[in-house]
């Protein structure tokens, strides 16, 4: 999904933001709209899969609960606690993976994302 996200969003900064062809930017200019793909990407799946992954560390800690349950007792409030730190984590880490692979793909002669 993340893959997907990005190659989207890459192809929609270029379509939308950037003032010019991608073939007329420069490899700074290309690296950095990888970055806010990549930030993107992250925010994004950070977002679709923050719920799920609330449940799994209530379930953790309330053995023989099932996910219903624990879904429940959370509430939706619950369900989205703490997704502001994660927006902020997972965008800045999944951004940087991003912008080191573009770098790596233009050091190797390969161009950006």
């Amino acid at each position: 999904m993340k893959f997907a996200c990005f190659e989207r969003t890459v192809e929609a900064l270029y379509k939308y933001v950037v003032p010019k062809p991608r073939a007329q930017c420069s490899k700074s200019e290309q690296l950095v709209v990888t970055f806010a793909a990549g930030y993107i990407a992250g925010v994004f799946c950070a977002v679709v899969s923050h719920p799920a992954d609330t449940v799994v560390s209530k379930l953790n800690s309330a053995k023989g609960s099932t996910a219903v349950q624990a879904a429940k007792e959370l509430g939706m409030a619950g369900l989205w606690k703490g997704l502001g730190p994660r927006i902020i984590m997972i965008g800045t880490l999944t951004g940087l993976q991003w912008y080191v692979y573009g770098n790596w793909k233009a050091y190797c002669g390969f161009g950006t994302s």
